[in-house]
Parts: structure tokens; sequence; C-alpha cells
């Protein structure tokens, strides 16, 4: 893998064999389109004295509040389209990392990229050709004789944990976690000062769908690596038994449990109590544990389990029960898969009390006590399912006391999702976990590529919620009534600062993320169940005063 940038014209080298005339033909095809050209003598480093996110929820806390922000209620009308970047994949799944000039975002398949924030035009890209899955994580290496070296964390979703140097996207260390015979690094890494916390899933999720593999014998877990080496500090898995042979099928293919119990999403981290919080997933076959879809606080430290609260017995599912619930690898009996998918949320009451807020595709979200897993109140919002429920990410304004949830609860791969559909933002009280509004509309069709539902994690700032749908609207809502406050369609193509066609899809995943006057996101999501694919790296910009 290497870096490359487009840089300075009279910065181009000659390599041995290939004539000047190459370079002038190259030079000319360039100029030839407009946006290419403008962009040739953009500068390579980056100003990184500051952040605008610090973990996949803005904050350490994954409250997704965005407290440098002037986007209210009373401007959000005025967002205007600034520019458009081309991805590489119709499946985008990597959230922003944003500085006062430059924009860090994953583009599967091509790499990870450094945008100039008021152009788009490519600082550098470090080339990967796998799938990142990850918010962009900022961090620094330390050096006993020198300055500290600041890099960029990323996760590819198969093959582990990057980090590459912020100012010239060069590979500082490269991490997998050899405890696991199939990790899946779905989530977004936690950065502190000196660790780096990765949370863990399993590959036997999917590869459940063969029936001739025996499943399953791994399960999820969260591990902690050394930011200025990348060496491990611990591993926790979320199930401490091994698997053992529970069966058979075809009468040579083995049945194991227990399994599963995955971690999907990025942990929330006190800096007080220097606990992690993170929930895990279902289990992927019998015998269940009581350390499925539930609720885990760890020392960071040690990776010492303080508490561990289940909220849903018994769930065991995988992917093959997809196919057919009569598929010979599908758990009997087969859970209603309600798993912790999004992170938790650990916020604070108006009055200073800590809460540690969870959403579950049970269509459900719990208000606990962060020091005991004692539960405050919990709040049935959907019907929930397979995809949500609950599915990215809940987000906060601690001022206000108000949470804001976004629930999908839409039908996939025809899996049984009994009961009636409620997709939409709902806002409740902290204290009480109460309804203060909520927030939906119809679908813009019948079709099942293009139904209603928030999947996607949400993002608040100031008087406001931005969301994104499934049927593709990115939109801003008042935080203190839901009140529509503007409406952006991206099922649409778009002209791209570096010349690749661009069309919009369909949200899921990290969502929106909220900058000074900016609004940034990714439209395309061709994951689960016909969604529409997309490539748009979308940046919005409230209009200048006198626009």
């Amino acid at each position: 893998m290497k870096t490359w940038h487009y840089g300075r014209i009279s910065d181009v080298k000659r390599s041995a064999g290939l004539p000047l005339s190459y370079y002038l033909i190259l030079i000319l095809c360039l100029a030839s389109n407009t946006a290419l050209a403008e962009c040739l003598n953009t500068p390579i480093k980056a100003d990184l004295t500051s952040f605008y996110s610090n973990s996949w929820g803005i904050d350490h806390r994954n409250t997704r509040y965005q407290p440098a922000s002037s986007l209210t209620a009373e401007n959000a009308a005025t967002l205007q389209l600034k520019w458009t970047y081309g991805l590489a994949h119709e499946t985008p799944r990597s959230f922003p990392l944003v500085t006062k000039d430059t924009i860090f975002i994953g583009d599967s398949n091509h790499g990870l990229v450094a945008l100039e924030r008021e152009t788009g035009c490519e600082r550098w890209v470090y080339e990967h050709d796998g799938l990142i899955t990850s918010a962009i994580i900022p961090g620094n290496i330390r050096r006993a004789k020198a300055k500290d070296q600041p890099i960029l964390v990323f996760a590819d979703r198969f093959s582990g944990v990057y980090a590459v140097d912020a100012q010239t996207g060069q590979l500082v260390w490269h991490i997998t976690l050899e405890d696991h015979l199939v990790p899946l690094y779905s989530g977004t890494p936690l950065v502190t000062k000196d660790t780096v916390f990765v949370p863990i899933s399993s590959m036997e999720v999917g590869l459940s769908v063969n029936p001739f593999y025996g499943c399953c014998t791994t399960s999820g877990g969260m591990a902690a690596f050394d930011i200025n080496t990348g060496e491990k500090k611990w591993y926790l898995p979320t199930i401490k038994e091994e698997a053992k042979v529970t069966g058979s099928h075809f009468g040579f293919v083995e049945k194991w449990g227990p399994s599963g119990a995955p971690v999907w999403g990025a942990p929330s981290y006190d800096s007080t109590r220097n606990w992690l919080f993170f929930g895990s997933g279902q289990n992927y076959s019998h015998p269940t544990t009581d350390t499925s879809d539930a609720i885990f606080a760890v020392d960071a430290t040690s990776g010492e389990v303080q508490w561990v609260k289940q909220f849903t017995a018994n769930d065991a599912f995988n992917a093959a029960c997809t196919i057919s619930l009569r598929h010979p690898n599908c758990a009997k009996p087969t859970g209603p898969d309600v798993d912790f998918g999004a992170p938790t949320l650990l916020a604070r009451t108006p009055d200073g009390k800590d809460i540690l807020l969870a959403g579950q595709k049970s269509g459900d979200v719990h208000a606990m006590n962060p020091d005991t897993g004692k539960l405050y109140w919990s709040q049935k919002l959907g019907r929930g399912g397979i995809i949500g429920g609950v599915h990215w990410g809940l987000a906060v304004n601690e001022s206000t006391g108000t949470i804001f949830v976004p629930i999908n609860d839409r039908s996939a791969m025809d899996y049984p999702s009994p009961g009636t559909p409620s997709p939409g933002l709902y806002a409740l009280d902290i204290e009480s976990g109460e309804l203060r509004w909520q927030f939906s509309r119809d679908s813009r069709c019948d079709d099942e590529e293009c139904m209603y539902g928030l999947s996607s994690a949400i993002t608040a700032a100031n008087d406001i919620v931005v969301t994104a749908s499934m049927d593709g609207y990115l939109e801003v809502m008042n935080a203190a009534d839901g009140k529509l406050l503007w409406s952006h369609d991206t099922w649409k193509t778009y002209d791209s600062v570096n010349g690749v066609a661009v069309q919009g899809g369909s949200f899921d995943t990290h969502g929106p993320m909220i900058a000074d006057d900016q609004v940034m996101v990714t439209s395309g999501y061709r994951y689960i169940s016909n969604q529409r694919g997309g490539n748009a790296f979308l940046v919005f910009q409230l209009a200048a005063p006198n626009e």
C-alpha cells in the first residue's frame, strides 16, 4: 500500500522509461477537467491543531452532540450543497474526522482520503483495497526524544485496525486479534491517550449460511492495544466458556455452542471511573449465555468486568435463519435477534447525575446507573427486528435533558417481524424516559428499497437534530418540538470534485457529521435487504448572511 496525492505540477518526477510526452499528456488530460485541474496545487499538509471529534460519538461518552456548530433552528433552512466527492464503493461505511481545514474519510476499495475542507480536493490518499467500516479517529504516538506523531486510526471490516500518519498518510502500524479464529472488525475503535480499544465481532454470523459449516465456536469481545506499538494489552471475550459439540446434522457436520454475543459498536468511556461501557449481540448457537444482548461495564486498564446486565435472554440467531428457519445451522429455537448494535451513551442529566443509555434492536431504550447497571427506566418505541429498532445510535442534548432516538422498524429478508412498525425520530426526557415528541413521515414509495426508517445514527447540535433516512433524505429537525426545518433528497446524480460519477442512495450506519456551519454525510448503502446503493460524500454549508 502506498500514498499518493495530486500535489503541484512542479512536484511531478519522471520514472525510468517514461518519456516527457507522457507527463505532458497527463497534465493536459487533467487540465481538461476543471475540477481536477483546480486541485493540482492542493497542499499535502493539514492543520491538525484541533479536531471536531475524538470518537465515533463525537466525544468519548458517545453523546453524538457537536458543541462546535453554528447550525441552529433559525438558520437551518439556508443549508446548501457545497461540494460532492465521488467514492469508490456503493456501500460507504465511514464517519469523517474534521479539522479546521481538512476532512478525513474512509473510502472502501480506494483508501483513507484527506480532503481539503473548502474545495474537496485531495491532499493525500492512503491506498487501501479493503472495506473501511469505521469512523476515522485521531491519536498520538508518543516519542521519547521527538515530537508526538499524530495518527489516524480506522478499522477494516475483515483485516484489522490500521494507524497512518495524519500528515502524510504513511502506514504506522496494523493490528489484528490473534486470539480469535475469524474476527470481524465492524465497530469503530476508541482511542485514549495510550490505548486503542477495539470492538470484536465474528465472521461466523455469516459463515453459518453454509450448511456444511460447523456453527459456531467463537464469541465477540473487546480488545485493548498499546497505541505506540500496536501490541495487545488485554482481550475480554464476551463468553468465557469454550464451545463444545452439541449435536450434528447431515450425519457429519458438528454443531457447537455457546457462541456469538458480538460487540458491534464503539464503546463509551468514562475517564473518571476509567471504565468502558459497551453492548453485546445475540448468541449464534445454543446453549445461550447470560452475556448476550447485554450491557458490559469494564475496567479500561485491566479488562476486568465490573458488571453485566442482560436485557433479552435466549436470543439465538445467525444469518442462516435469514435463508430459512429450517436451515440446519439456524438456531432452534430461534431468537428475535434484538442485540445492542448501537454504541452505549454515557450522559449527564441537567442536575449533573451520570446516566448510561442504550438503544436496542428490540425498539427499546434503557437508562441505567453506570456504577451498578441498575435500571432507571425502559421505553419501548418500536416493534424492533433484525435491522432495528435502534440500529446504529442515539444522540443527547444534555442542556435540555433530551435523548433523541432514531427508530428503523423495517422488515428485512422476509424474516418475521411481528407488530406494527413505528419508524421515526423520538425525543425522550432523560430523567423519566417520557416522550416529549416524535417525528415520522410516509415512505416515498411502497418498494422495499425506499421504505422510510431511521437506521443510521443521528447527530445533535444547539437546538437541532440531523437525521438521514433509509429512503434517501437528509433532514434537520427542531430539537424542541420535532418540526422539520430542512430536507434534501439525495436520490439524484451529482457532479463531483474528483471527476467520479456520483449517485446518492440510502442512508445507514454512521450518519451525519456536523462541524461549524457544515453538515457532512455519505449517501448509499447497498448491504441489507435491497437498499439503494450510492457513492456520494456530500458537504453542505449554511449560506452566507448576505446571500
